[in-house]
């Protein structure tokens, strides 16, 4: 019917002393790398919600849309209501926080700062902090709230 043609089994591959072949592996083996990217990206989103900031607060609401995020770690402040005031996780005595904020913001390069205070705090309290804050050399504050407050308009968030 049909007739065929045996090959050698080297099929044309050269062999040197000790019958091993020698020659340019051309494949990586990305099996391994593919693992290790799946274990850093678990730990990350699991890691990811646990590097907010600490300070437990009631925050107002309001209907403010978010701010873009930044490049550089955002400079916190927290008001709590006992009065306890934050910087970043760690208390902080009123009458150090002018020195504190001149000294952080010579070595920043963005002079923006989340301003975190509880909704039961006094206004008076809140804008002596926004004070220091701007002596410190803070002069762009951001007070942060949780969305979906009232609106000017009256009617209710989400409402017709």
């Amino acid at each position: 019917m049909g007739a065929g043609v045996m090959k050698k089994a080297d099929s044309g591959a050269r062999r040197r002393r000790g019958g091993k072949r020698h020659g340019v592996m051309a494949e990586i083996n990305v099996t391994p790398m593919v693992d290790v990217m799946l274990v850093l990206l678990i730990i990350f989103m699991v890691a990811a919600p646990m590097m907010t900031v600490g300070v437990p607060l009631e925050l107002p609401k309001t209907a403010a849309r978010a701010v873009p995020t930044e490049q550089e770690e955002p400079l916190t402040i927290s008001l709590q209501k006992d009065g306890t005031v934050s910087l970043m996780n760690s208390p902080v005595e009123e009458t150090d926080l002018v020195g504190q904020l001149r000294a952080i913001s010579a070595e920043r390069a963005s002079d923006k700062v989340y301003l975190r205070a509880d909704g039961g705090i006094e206004y008076a309290h809140v804008v002596q902090v926004m004070g220091a804050l701007n002596s410190g050399g803070f002069n762009n504050i951001i007070l942060v709230t949780d969305t979906g407050g009232p609106q000017l308009t009256g009617k209710a968030p989400g409402g017709n």
